[in-house]
């Protein structure tokens, strides 16, 4: 056997014996947001508290209390719920969140000065949540069916070595053509992700500080800052007090229920 049939022979036992040589960028990328999701199951449902600070382009501040609740469904998207319990004016605003992998999210908004609820139609979903810089589409749970990948390349994080993936958006009424997403390669947390218009223009920058891991297996980021780059306005949602496995259950997400949410 000459060296040069040796080489070749070589070099595809290599290849054939790693499997992620063989793959895609896209199927690089899909097999990334399936060991995201995969790591993160089973927590069960989940409680906490939350300050949401919009600042405008100025710098000035204001501060809502918040609590949140979820429930992680099998089959089907997490349930969500989200209650303002300061200031005064939005004091009794309550937003329930249905996710699904496929179909359109549902969602209600429950305005108490008008005390009534109110169904946001997937095609809104694009709209700011409540002045924030978080969309309503941004409030979903993560669901791997919502996108289609491409792993592009690893590149140093906050987080140590992060696998840089873009996510397209398949629901056509999305705000984004595309999200770009640092995870780090040892515990499969989310660092940042970027998000663009429908220019695909850089319309926003998601960053998450301050991991904390609870039940010994799931990760949770203290801190989460959305800027928007072309607003130059910023929100910041700081979490603290996680409960996880207190037994809510569906009753405690009943868009029937929203105006007695406390």
């Amino acid at each position: 056997m000459n060296l040069t049939k040796s080489f070749y022979m070589l070099m595809t036992m290599t290849f054939l014996s790693n499997p992620v040589l063989a793959q895609t960028p896209e199927e690089r990328g899909l097999e990334i947001a399936k060991e995201v999701k995969q790591r993160d199951f089973g927590w069960a449902d989940m409680q906490a508290e939350m300050l949401m600070v919009l600042r405008n382009k100025q710098g000035e501040e204001s501060v809502r209390e918040i609590r949140i609740k979820s429930l992680e469904q099998e089959g089907d998207g997490d349930k969500g719920l989200t209650i303002f319990d300061k200031p005064l004016d939005v004091k009794g605003t309550a937003f329930l969140s249905f996710s699904h992998p496929l179909e359109a999210d549902d969602q209600w908004l429950y305005l108490p000065a008008l005390k009534r609820v109110k169904r946001i139609s997937s095609r809104n979903k694009s709209g700011p949540f409540m002045g924030s810089e978080f969309a309503y589409e941004d409030l979903s749970s993560f669901e791997i069916e919502k996108y289609s990948y491409k792993y592009i390349k690893d590149e140093p994080c906050e987080g140590g070595t992060c696998f840089v993936v873009e996510q397209y958006p398949v629901d056509k009424d999305s705000g984004y053509t595309r999200r770009v997403a640092w995870i780090d390669q040892d515990q499969y947390r989310v660092w940042k992700v970027d998000f663009y218009d429908r220019k695909n223009s850089l319309l926003k920058t998601l960053s998450f500080k301050g991991y904390q891991q609870y039940l010994d297996r799931h990760w949770r980021a203290d801190l989460q800052q959305m800027q928007n780059h072309q607003n130059g306005k910023s929100t910041e949602l700081k979490w603290s007090g996680y409960q996880f496995q207190v037994g809510l259950d569906d009753s405690d997400f009943n868009k029937n229920t929203l105006k007695r949410a406390r």
